[in-house]
């Protein structure tokens, strides 16, 4: 047991509250801001003051029905499940080859969770960073190994927990939408307290649908 506590103190792996709930909320809550919130400024700059280059599309991603065209804001947006997983990574010290490797992983994460993605990508993002700390540097093939194992590690995790996270995460919002038709005052009242208290709250009300 004390070998197995030694390897984890040397691995910079610490099971504590304010290292998965402080640190990598905080992280997480800037490279949300770095992406989607950045975007959605931009975004909205460019619509209200008609601003050109801020419109305009840069780049289109696929071919025919299915091409998907990007403004400088809408690739800052789409790029939020990637820049929360590094930065969660980044208040984990993962190791660079770690830290490049939860690129894939978040994107993934945050796809298939649809509705919850970045509640999605937090999770995932935590438990590959550590299973990417895990093996780093501990063989001589060390740029192989350590980001397929992080990549596969959190795309499976990914795979099996991401889209329940969504769904749950869908949930909840439908039933806070419900109850504040039902009590407008009070449930909107306590939904303000939720989110000053989490600040969390404020990347899945981020993807609550225009209208609510």
């Amino acid at each position: 047991m004390e070998k197995i506590r030694a390897f984890l103190r040397r691995k910079d792996i610490v099971f504590s509250a304010k290292r998965y709930f402080i640190d990598a909320m905080g992280a997480m809550a800037q490279g949300l801001f770095c992406t989607l919130l950045v975007g959605t400024i931009l975004n909205t700059i460019g619509q209200q003051f008609h601003i050109g280059f801020l419109n305009a599309v840069i780049v289109t991603i696929g071919k025919g029905d299915g091409a998907v065209n990007y403004t400088i804001g809408g690739l800052c947006s789409a790029m939020v499940g990637p820049g929360m997983a590094v930065a969660i990574a980044g208040a984990l010290k993962a190791p660079p080859l770690v830290l490049f490797s939860l690129i894939p992983v978040g994107f993934a994460a945050n796809a298939m969770g649809g509705a919850g993605g970045p509640l999605a990508v937090y999770v995932v993002a935590i438990v590959a960073a550590e299973c990417g700390k895990l093996v780093a540097k501990e063989t001589k093939i060390d740029i192989l190994v350590t980001p397929i194992v992080t990549v596969l590690a959190g795309i499976g995790i990914a795979r099996l927990v991401a889209a329940p996270i969504g769904t749950a995460a869908s949930a909840v919002g439908s039933f806070i939408k419900w109850a504040t038709v039902l009590q407008p005052f009070f449930m909107g009242k306590r939904y303000i307290i939720s989110c000053s208290i989490v600040d969390n709250i404020t990347i899945v009300v981020s993807y609550i649908e225009p209208g609510w």
